[in-house]
């Protein structure tokens, strides 16, 4: 492990993995870097990996407040500079981090997977405050539902009553990977309201010169490829990647079908 000094003098810890060409890995709301390790392990044989815990969570330091997209590129500034790596992996709301960094980092290469991007009224974060007064009223389970259906409108669970899916997700509480999700939730719904902040018209991206890889999982939400689609127009440089048979969760999952032809863009020198 590394330690790295982010511009307001909080230290961002490092954890790199691999040999071959530096690549950045920010990871997406509601989970940590653990989430990644197989894709940091898979990747890690034809390139340097470098994950690092985004603020409040792990072996980060706190966020500032009030809460921006400013200090998440800083600090992916900050870990580019140390290592050296122009090549920037961006999942979920990293992706939206990653995209919005490289309107003003030097990023030469950037792959996003399933990233939360608002563009052309396509995530609008419409349930964000009834998220938020089910976590005021106690009711993590309840919150986690209504995230739940928006986020993932093409599974089954999405269309059961309210009620029923709340019940779920209180099963789903008593898994670790669920306790985690539910004691990040208030800050994912805040990255949440941040992407939603920065909607707009896809042309806001046009400055973007670094070569884009757009993979979204087949499996997963519908919307991914309608945001592809909204970008394709600004962004000459990208091009879009579905991978068969993965759902939001694949980069993490880090099937061969994906891992492949992501490490051939990463570590592409034309």
């Amino acid at each position: 492990m590394d330690r790295i000094v982010a511009p307001d003098g909080e230290k961002i810890v490092l954890h790199t993995t691999g040999t071959g060409p530096d690549v950045v890995v920010v990871h997406g709301g509601g989970v940590t870097i653990e989430q990644y390790r197989r894709l940091a392990t898979a990747l890690g044989e034809r390139c340097t990996v470098h994950l690092y815990n985004r603020r409040g969570r792990a072996d980060a330091p706190a966020r500032r407040e009030p809460y921006t997209v400013t200090q998440e590129v800083e600090d992916l500034g900050a870990v580019l500079a140390h290592t050296g790596a122009r090549t920037v992996v961006g999942h979920s709301s990293g992706g939206f981090i990653a995209l919005r960094a490289a309107l003003t980092l030097p990023i030469a290469r950037l792959a996003l997977y399933d990233p939360a991007i608002s563009v052309d009224g396509i995530l609008s974060g419409d349930f964000i405050a009834s998220a938020r007064a089910a976590i005021r009223a106690g009711d993590p389970a309840r919150a986690m539902a209504i995230v739940g259906a928006a986020a993932n409108p093409h599974l089954p669970a999405s269309r059961l009553p309210l009620g029923a899916q709340t019940a779920l997700c209180r099963l789903f509480l008593r898994t670790q990977v669920g306790r985690q999700m539910s004691e990040l939730l208030d800050i994912t719904l805040d990255e949440t309201a941040l992407v939603a902040a920065h909607g707009g018209a896809p042309e806001q991206y046009t400055g973007v010169e670094a070569e884009v890889l757009f993979a979204y999982g087949q499996a997963g939400p519908p919307y991914y490829p309608r945001i592809a689609a909204a970008l394709a127009t600004a962004l000459p440089r990208m091009r879009v990647l579905p991978v068969p048979r993965c759902g939001h969760d694949g980069i993490n999952r880090a099937p061969a079908r994906l891992v492949d032809p992501l490490a051939a863009f990463l570590t592409a020198t034309a």
